[in-house]
């Protein structure tokens, strides 16, 4: 009998002597948590977007709670985040302007053609790949809504042949931006309703032969502006938000029409 009572006891004697060992090692090797930094965590969305400019919500957290980041920049929180950020830091809560995704591109299938029959990978990152996708505009957006599967809103949807953003629901993330192979996709201020729809930074002729649509750098919008707010630089117009006044001269310069004045978004 003694044979099975001691070996039962020795292991049982290992167990405690273990237990004891991680209860004592949980207490002198336990890492700190900054409670300022777990309630903005959870306040946050949770996105972990990257759009703040951070690896994630924890680390925006972080941030914040040491100082290094204000309390308005999660962008799918908006200023609710910011107020309840801001109450956990006790500071004043100053909401930031509302940002959107947009899509640099109006080559639809009206304006642009296909250079080939594409059958692969139905997806714009695999269409890119081969001879930078299938329609004659190199530059423009490839169709086939990798965008608009990795958004979270459904704020992203394919008309046409192209990516529309509805600013409504957009919460300015970034994934779409990042999902983009053809980096077709930015973030705007909302405030910014003057846009260039074309991203092409081919000539004038080139643009012209693959899109009715694209810019074509006649910098006839430079001329118009009285506001020094639009410039044409490597074959395309750029409108500098800060100068512009939306006073929609440029856009009716414009011989293709690429540049638009945007509606006012309706929430």
């Amino acid at each position: 009998m003694i044979e099975y009572v001691v070996p039962i006891l020795f292991f049982l004697a290992i167990g405690a002597v273990a237990g004891i060992l991680l209860t004592v090692a949980s207490k002198f090797l336990a890492v700190e948590t900054d409670e300022t930094v777990e309630k903005i965590t959870e306040a946050l969305p949770g996105a972990n977007c990257g759009g703040c400019g951070y690896s994630g919500c924890a680390g925006y957290a972080e941030a914040v709670a040491q100082g290094k980041a204000p309390t308005n920049m999660c962008k799918p929180g908006g200023p609710e985040v910011t107020e309840k950020i801001s109450a956990i830091m006790g500071v004043e809560a100053v909401a930031a302007e509302r940002e959107v995704a947009f899509v640099r591109c109006n080559g639809s299938c009206n304006a642009t053609t296909d250079k080939y029959n594409y059958i692969g990978t139905p997806t714009c990152l695999a269409s890119e790949k081969f001879y930078n996708g299938k329609s004659a505009c190199r530059s423009g957006c490839l169709g086939f809504g990798d965008c608009m599967r990795v958004c979270d809103n459904d704020a992203i949807s394919i008309v046409n042949g192209v990516a529309v953003v509805n600013p409504a629901k957009c919460g300015a993330c970034g994934k779409c931006a990042k999902a983009c192979p053809n980096h077709l996709i930015v973030i705007r201020k909302e405030s910014q309703k003057v846009i260039v729809l074309c991203s092409s930074v081919d000539t004038g002729k080139v643009t012209k032969a693959a899109c009715k649509n694209g810019c074509i750098g006649c910098r006839l919008c430079e001329k118009k502006c009285s506001y020094d707010a639009i410039h044409v630089n490597n074959n395309h117009a750029e409108i500098d938000g800060d100068k512009c006044t939306k006073c929609g001269a440029c856009a009716e310069a414009c011989p293709v029409k690429c540049i638009t004045i945007l509606p006012e978004c309706v929430k």
